[in-house]
């Protein structure tokens, strides 16, 4: 049995005394001296000789044991530990007395088609293939309005009536509620709801339901992977290419490495969705092809070189397309992928930029005239003077969403402006209402971060545009140029559903790859000369990225614990590329430093770090340092 707690120290399984149990029992134990829950995991007749085993107290309920194996399997893969792995599996305890479930609120379903396309038929025959068969995993690839939805609705009907579950993962609580409103228009309350946002009496009421049977069709964002469906059939990823499907704490699983792992396990069909699927999945996996959008054509797209235009945030192209939709009416979505009025506020006169003093990144500029920092919350007040040299002359570079709303009121104010980003919405009722709104609104647009270039479908969009599409190219990741293409890409793709559809991408580098392949929706010419750059770079489909990250009060002590790592994992053999140890930015006050591993055997390698990890952490604790694995991370900053 594995009681879940925290540490790494105690990584290990524990015995004890009871009668009726199985794997997967949930139980309470007497643990030192406290009281823990604990996980059975297996069974034996007879306690090791060297242990005097203690007695069970109360059993609270029970985990499905293959979702015991797949929490298992998940702490060895991404070097975590047991404990935290059962704890996304394990179910929730009582609330407390006078809890009610709040019933989530449905932006409502669409009306089954008459006929499917004939891709769509020879999609939705090769997954019910697999279904009557061993399972499978199939990437389900078309463009953006080329009925994916409807195959995931077709093949969990097809579930279902073989008796079997299913789970839909979208990438975000932002999509629940258009989800969740599709498939229960189809399935009524056989769908459950579960993501992070609900309370722990809503999640633990929709789990009773799943676990019950009440409930046979799933809809979630990341964590409803682990949802207790009793012989599932099905896992459908929506915009499989999202890294929001990463877990970004301990553990730091990959919902999509984890869907793919648990329909093996229990012979079900994976699929995987997406416009603009990542090059992992278009390497390894089969694909079913539903081509272009439905009823009519993708929309042109105009590339906007920024260094002709004197107009920043607003070119003149933009400003005449957004003056027609105030004029005959409809909507628009412009993507800035920054928040804040300005991203940095820079001294002309000695060249310094205003930067947090527990993090080495520039504070960005808000609208309530503070300077914020993005990854402590540390606030400071926007100096009249350079604090270095006291010079007047104090620029703010860039812009944010912040800036484009206020340039959009001074510039159209005739339109509604809606903004979509993190300091807008901060609570998922807040962001499901400013969709409603938008969505209801004659004249209006959107606006924001990327949150405004997901899945989302809205009637008379007829302008996308990508206010700068250079922010994330300049990022120090090999998935940068990616996730470039899939942000103008997926944008492009909100525009035109109803109508005909325009969309405008300003940048600086209008001949870059990305840039000039999304305007063109090369999707596969995209691809391919990806997965070339990566196969000669050794970068994932080719090879698996390990990293691991050690903080601490100084800079000294990361750097000597992945130094030792790095000589015992030497020390073990294999064929792992070790890079580093290398300093990375300084976050809340502080030193941080990585160790990246390029290895064809992720799952080993990171078992090793987490076992080496486990036996230092006594003495790391002592010295207040903490590590973290990370198996293919989204990041590398």
């Amino acid at each position: 049995m594995y009681p879940l707690v925290t540490a790494r120290a105690l990584a290990r399984p524990f015995t004890y005394l009871a009668d009726g149990l199985e794997k997967g029992s949930v139980v309470t134990v007497p643990f030192g001296r406290a009281r823990r829950r604990g996980v059975v995991v297996g069974l034996g007749d007879e306690a090791p000789a060297e242990v005097e085993p203690v007695a069970v107290e109360r059993v609270l309920g029970a985990i499905p044991p293959p979702l015991v194996d797949l929490a298992l399997w998940l702490a060895d893969y991404y070097g975590s530990t047991p404990a935290r792995a059962l704890s996304l599996v394990a179910p929730l305890t009582r609330a407390r007395r006078g809890e009610m479930r709040a019933r989530a609120a449905d932006l409502p379903g669409e009306p089954a088609p008459a006929a499917l396309t004939d891709e769509q038929e020879r999609a939705l025959a090769t997954i019910t293939g697999a279904l009557d068969g061993a399972g499978g995993a199939f990437l389900l690839h078309g463009a953006t309005g080329s009925g994916k939805t409807e195959v995931y609705l077709r093949a969990c009907a097809a579930a279902l009536e073989r008796g079997r579950g299913a789970i839909v993962l979208v990438p975000e609580i932002a999509l629940t509620p258009q989800a969740l409103g599709r498939f229960r228009a189809r399935f009524g309350e056989r769908v459950a709801l579960l993501h992070s946002g609900l309370t722990e009496a809503e999640r633990r009421d929709e789990r009773e339901r799943i676990s019950t049977g009440q409930a046979r069709v799933v809809v979630g964002a990341r964590s409803a992977i682990f949802a207790p469906v009793a012989g599932l059939g099905l896992i459908c990823v929506d915009e499989e290419h999202d890294p929001s499907y990463k877990q970004e704490s301990d553990p730091r699983y990959d919902a999509r490495t984890v869907a793919a792992k648990r329909a093996a396990l229990e012979e079900a069909v994976a699929i995987f969705g997406s416009a603009t699927p990542r090059p992992e999945s278009w390497q390894a996996l089969e694909r079913l092809e539903l081509g272009g959008r439905l009823g009519r054509r993708l929309p042109s797209v105009r590339v906007v070189d920024l260094r002709r235009e004197a107009g920043y945030p607003l070119s003149a192209p933009l400003l005449a397309e957004l003056g027609a939709i105030a004029d005959g009416g409809g909507k628009a979505i412009l993507l800035l992928n920054r928040r804040g009025i300005a991203p940095a506020i820079h001294c002309r006169a000695c060249g310094a930029t205003r930067r947090c003093e527990s993090c080495d990144v520039a504070l960005t500029l808000h609208g309530d005239g503070l300077l914020h920092c993005h990854h402590c919350g540390r606030r400071a007040a926007k100096p009249a003077l350079c604090p270095d040299c006291g010079s007047p002359e104090l620029a703010r570079l860039g812009a944010g969403t912040e800036r484009l709303e206020a340039e959009l009121a001074a510039q159209v104010p005739e339109l509604e402006l809606f903004r979509l980003d993190a300091d807008a919405v901060a609570k998922p009722a807040v962001l499901a209402e400013t969709l409603a709104r938008f969505a209801a609104a004659d004249r209006a647009v959107l606006l924001g971060t990327q949150m405004v270039a997901k899945g989302h479908h809205f009637e008379g969009v007829s302008l996308a545009a990508v206010v700068d599409a250079d922010t994330g190219m300049a990022l120090p990741d090999f998935r940068a140029e990616e996730r470039t293409f899939q942000l103008v890409t997926q944008l492009a793709g909100r525009s035109g559903r109803d109508a005909p559809g325009r969309v405008i991408v300003q940048t600086y580098q209008p001949d870059s790859r990305p840039v000039a392949l999304a305007a063109r929706h090369a999707v596969e010419e995209f691809l391919a000369g990806e997965l070339e750059r990566r196969r000669e770079l050794g970068y994932p489909p080719f090879r698996h990225l390990l990293r691991i990250v050690v903080s601490g009060p100084d800079a000294g002590g990361p750097n000597a614990v992945l130094g030792e790592l790095r000589a015992e994992l030497e020390r073990a053999g294999g064929e792992a590329e070790l890079l580093g140890p290398a300093p990375l930015l300084r976050l809340r006050g502080r030193h941080r430093a990585q160790l990246l591993a390029k290895t064809g055997s992720p799952r080993p390698l990171a078992a090793l770090a987490g076992r080496l990890l486990s036996a230092a952490a006594p003495a790391m604790r002592k010295d207040d340092l903490s590590a973290s694995v990370d198996v293919d991370p989204q990041g590398l900053s």
